[in-house]
């Protein structure tokens, strides 16, 4: 028997067992048994009827918990500029009158730097350099180059300058200008000026002491050369020297010559120089007391 018939026969039972309660025939133990067999009826199908199970709520458990990341938006990078490399400059070397020279007020002198060409374009006449910022020591205000430097070479800029009337510490800063107005680079003259000591009565034959000659004595040849050096002075008193070269280097070690008099003093050095079908040479610059460039020693390979 189905679910649903047994629902109806209890219907239809409890239905005849309230219609016999309001029958007025029959005696009272007629009727009790009546109702007691209706009731085991009743009984009996309750019991035979199952209950409709309500399946439980099911619970998960060990359910792994995954974790919620936040994916900030994407930054956008705007590309990056294109730069320039076609105007650049390097300095080398003070070829004369080096940083902290001393000058009498109004002395006139000529400073010369190395600068080397490490962009990507030639300079040209076109080109000049100018003065900047600080003391101008009544240099020019711009001086075209006088020829084409390529990158990669160097160039000696001189300038004739005027040291000023009083005393003090005076810069000068210097730029180069290319073709189309445009500044770069920055070079500078640097000088201490001093008024010069007066004689005293007992000192007016005094001699200034300085280096008046240098001379080189080469020997060798390709590539294995060497030279001797020769410094003369006009009075006893120290030199300071150091070598630079025609690829625009300058000496690491500089040297110290002790004179008790006037004279001359040498030394030699050894050079290997092994470059093909080429030359190149070494000058001496007297940091004290001349600031000044002597040369030079040549070494030329077939």
């Amino acid at each position: 028997m189905t679910k649903t018939t047994r629902l109806l026969s209890l219907l239809t039972v409890i239905s005849l067992f309230l219609g016999a309660c309001n029958l007025p025939s029959g005696t009272s133990s007629e009727q009790g048994a009546s109702l007691t067999a209706a009731a085991q009826t009743l009984q009996a199908l309750i019991t035979n009827t199952p209950l409709v199970q309500i399946p439980p709520t099911p619970t998960f458990t060990n359910v792994p918990t995954v974790p919620v990341t936040l994916t900030p938006p994407a930054t956008l990078t705007p590309p990056a500029s294109a730069t320039s490399n076609c105007n650049a400059m390097q300095f080398v070397t003070d070829v004369t009158v080096p940083d902290g020279t001393v000058m009498s007020p109004g002395e006139n002198f000529t400073k010369t730097w190395r600068l080397r060409n490490v962009g990507t374009c030639s300079w040209t006449p076109s080109y000049a350099i100018v003065f900047s910022s600080g003391n101008s020591m009544n240099g020019p205000a711009s001086q075209a180059l006088t020829g084409n430097v390529n990158p990669g070479q160097t160039i000696d800029i001189s300038v004739s300058l005027t040291a000023p009337s009083t005393t003090g510490d005076y810069t000068g800063n210097w730029k180069i200008r290319d073709a189309s107005g445009v500044l770069f680079g920055q070079f500078y003259v640097q000088i201490k000026v001093q008024n010069p000591a007066t004689p005293t009565a007992t000192n007016t034959t005094a001699v200034v002491f300085a280096v008046t000659n240098v001379t080189f004595a080469v020997s060798g040849a390709c590539p294995n050369f060497s030279y001797t050096v020769n410094i003369t002075t006009n009075a006893a008193g120290t030199v300071n020297l150091h070598r630079v070269f025609s690829d625009g280097g300058t000496d690491t070690t500089p040297r110290t010559l002790v004179f008790d008099s006037a004279g001359t003093k040498s030394f030699s050095e050894s050079v290997y120089y092994g470059v093909a079908a080429s030359s190149s040479w070494t000058d001496i610059y007297i940091d004290n007391p001349n600031h000044q460039q002597f040369g030079r020693a040549t070494f030329t390979c077939p």
